[in-house]
This record gives C-alpha cells, structure tokens and sequence, in this order.
C-alpha cells in the first residue's frame, strides 16, 4: 500500500493485501506483519527480583506506577530494576525481549523469585499479576474487586480506540484524514463520557478504593485530559469532562504516580529517568 493510495479516498483494497515496508507512517521503520526477533540481544539483569523492560508510554507507565505505589505501601520485596526499551529503534524485536513477550509489545517483566523465572506480559497481566503476588491495590470487599476488573478489562478494550485509531490518526499518520478521525474522535469522546459518568458517583473506578482499574486507565485517560498526550486536550473539549478532570488531577499529585510516570522515559518535554535501579534514583529529580 503505497503513500498516495493512502491519500486516494477512492482507493479500492487489492485481492490480496501486501505489505511495503515503505508505509511512509512514524513508525514505518520497526513495524511489520511477522512475530519474532530479527537480531540476537540478551537482556540485562539487575539486582532485584522484579526486572522489568519497558518504555514510558501510558502501558508502560501502568507497571511503573503500580510498582512505585507498592513500595510507597512498604512492600520492599517490590524493588525493581528498569530497563529502557526504545521501540523506535527495534529492541523490541531483540531476542531476549521476544523471549519474555513473543508480542513483541512494552511492557514486559521478569520475576526471578520464582524458579524458574516467571515472564509476565502484557500490561493488564502485570498490574493482576502484581496486585495478587503483593495483596495490595485490588478491594478485598467481592463485589468492588469484581467492579476493579470490570474498569481494567474496560480499559485493556477501549484504550486502543484511543490510542492504535484516535491517536494514530490524529498524530501520527502521516496524512490527515476527516473519516477516521471523525471515527476515532466520536468513540474518544464517548468513552471519556463513559468515565465522566462513572466518576460523578465514585471517587475512584472501584468506587472509594484506590485500585489497579485507576492505574491502568489514568495513564491513557488522565494524560489526555490533563494535555499530556497526542496534544488534542482542546481538540477533544477535554474541560467539559470535569469528573475525568477531577480524578485526574487527584492521581496527578500521587508521588509514586509522579515518580512511575518518569521511568524509562527517554522523549518529550519534562523529567526523565531512562534506568531505574533504587528508590535514590529520583533524588536528584525531586529534591
């Protein structure tokens, strides 16, 4: 599918759809539509237990976030190492990184107290994967745990509406296209009501509890209305979600969100901690 087939709205699919490498998309050079390594890279292995390899992005920031609010609990056997994945350049598709996730996707975590190691992928995965390990950050009360699921499976559903369509057409396409953005606007705006709905009863997703439902979907949801990401706060009327609003800038002043938000960052404007090893790490940064 060539560049200007892309800009030609009468543009007709062949029988056969093929690929060129040559999109002419932002991340036309690492995408592709095989699975599996294309070069051989071990991955390094720090001190603690818990190795994680990942890259600020909003899934990234998730199993950042959460392990930084379980050490700001006390649960010390959450010490972390955190390793940059620059999926730009590919080391996604290293071997050592296909190992742990053969999706090939950020984030991707390695607990080695276990033996053998367990690899554990996929974002939502880690943050249940965490929260039943440390028995923390999920309602012991049945029916509020089961409404902390119902939100992180609604935010594993509908963030990629937000992020894979809206964003991808809105930001990085590398034309601008009414139709799907028109598309992926209309079902943005609908899922921030959705939440806006929600929020207007609860203090949190779960209700009154602070939960992983909050830290799975903040960093897609919070940092869209708080402007931080695809810069389409105003396109989006984000100030008439003002529930949204509210829980987010609440989950904003959050230390452990304020350190989690940072780690394996290595792009855009602000704090950056591109390795995280200890908790004196961020000293330099807020102090």
């Amino acid at each position: 599918m060539s560049s200007d087939s892309m800009k030609n709205e009468d543009y007709v699919p062949p029988k056969v759809w093929q690929w060129n490498p040559d999109n002419g998309g932002k991340f036309s050079s690492t995408n592709r539509p095989t699975a599996g390594a294309t070069h051989n890279k071990e991955l390094p292995v720090g001190k603690h237990s818990l190795q994680l390899h990942s890259l600020a992005t909003p899934n990234g920031q998730k199993v950042t976030i959460m392990l930084e609010e379980l050490l700001a609990l006390g649960i010390n056997a959450a010490e972390y190492d955190a390793y940059l994945i620059n999926i730009g350049e590919g080391d996604q598709f290293g071997s050592g990184f296909v190992e742990i996730n053969p999706n090939s996707k950020i984030p991707a975590l390695m607990d080695h107290s276990t033996t053998p190691p367990t690899r554990v992928f996929e974002s939502g995965s880690i943050l249940q994967y965490l929260a039943e390990k440390f028995d923390a950050l999920v309602p012991k009360d049945f029916v509020a745990k089961t409404e902390c699921r119902n939100w992180l499976f609604w935010q594993m559903g509908s963030a990629p509406y937000l992020g894979g369509g809206f964003g991808h057409f809105y930001a990085y396409a590398p034309t601008k296209m009414q139709y799907p953005i028109d598309r992926f606007s209309m079902e943005t705006k609908r899922q921030l009501d959705v939440l806006d709905k929600h929020l207007a009863h609860n203090t949190y997703m779960a209700g009154e509890e602070y939960s992983i439902a909050d830290i799975a979907i903040w960093p897609w949801y919070g940092n869209l209305v708080l402007g931080n990401l695809y810069d389409a706060a105003e396109f989006l009327d984000v100030t008439s979600y003002k529930h949204v609003l509210r829980w987010a800038k609440a989950i904003e002043q959050r230390p452990a969100v304020q350190r989690g938000r940072i780690v394996n960052k290595s792009f855009g404007d602000g704090a950056q901690l591109q390795e995280r090893h200890d908790s004196s790490d961020f000293d330099d940064i807020f102090n």
